[in-house]
């Protein structure tokens, strides 16, 4: 029995002659909203693709509960219990809010191309949508376009439908991007009460968010981890600072 959920051993990623992942070894702890920190190019988002199945690695092992996972496909590695959500919002934007979860809790229950269904079925589905809504603070919103939710709301939007398949380890990637203070502030407070009791992997660039929400800080930079602590740890890290966080640090 592993005391880490998500365990990248010694993993490298190169794409021909360029090396973007040069041996990563980072351990992620149940119930911990870790984050990944680093300068553009550092390889935040290809290590995500790593961990989600989007690519497989040239060397190394990603562990899930102990099981590599490495080169599976990313529908694979959603069933073995993580999830992960996208820097550009991935949603259907014609239809409502309550159908875009339909399609994701569907997914969940292999019923996606399933045209019959008992009515147990379908109010168990149901159940989990509602409940879901309330989750994500749409609940009043239900029948709302997705294209008609503001861009806060089509990002929450999006984390419900990664949390419809009720995943041990959550992904999320950039999830702030291109949000105001206040939509900002309304969407860390969300994934505060969403993650309870769940594991996090965040890669997102606004410090405050970072330092306010994580447990441990990894710092990547030129495709390698050099330091993993608290945010504390982090923030009086003299190497950390000299790379990467700088003024953010004060």
């Amino acid at each position: 029995m592993t005391d880490h959920i998500l365990s990248l051993q010694n993993v490298h990623k190169s794409f021909g002659e360029a090396k973007i992942i040069q041996g990563v070894n980072l351990d992620v702890v149940p119930g911990e909203r870790h984050a990944v920190i680093g300068p553009n190019g550092a390889g935040k988002s290809t290590l995500f693709h790593l961990c989600s199945g989007q690519f497989a690695p040239t060397k190394g092992e990603i562990l899930l509960n102990g099981k590599n996972i490495a080169g599976l496909k990313p529908a694979e590695v959603n069933k073995r219990g993580l999830a992960r959500s996208f820097q550009i919002t991935n949603i259907f934007p014609g239809v409502s809010v309550f159908e875009n979860l339909r399609l994701a809790v569907m997914r969940k229950h292999n019923l996606q191309y399933v045209f019959w269904r008992s009515a147990a079925r379908v109010r168990q589905v149901n159940e989990e949508i509602e409940d879901l809504l309330a989750k994500i603070r749409l609940t009043d919103r239900a029948q709302s376009l997705a294209s008609e939710l503001s861009y806060s709301e089509q990002r929450s939007l999006e984390i419900g439908m990664t949390l419809a398949s009720d995943p041990q380890v959550i992904l999320l990637d950039e999830p702030m991007a291109g949000m105001s203070h206040e939509e900002t502030d309304y969407t860390a407070g969300l994934i505060r009460e969403i993650t309870e009791g769940r594991t996090l992997l965040i890669v997102e660039h606004d410090m405050s968010v970072v330092f306010s929400l994580a447990h441990r800080i990894s710092v990547l930079v030129y495709g390698e981890i050099i330091a993993t602590g608290t945010p504390e740890e982090i923030r009086g890290n003299a190497r950390v600072k000299e790379a990467y966080l700088g003024e953010e640090a004060a």
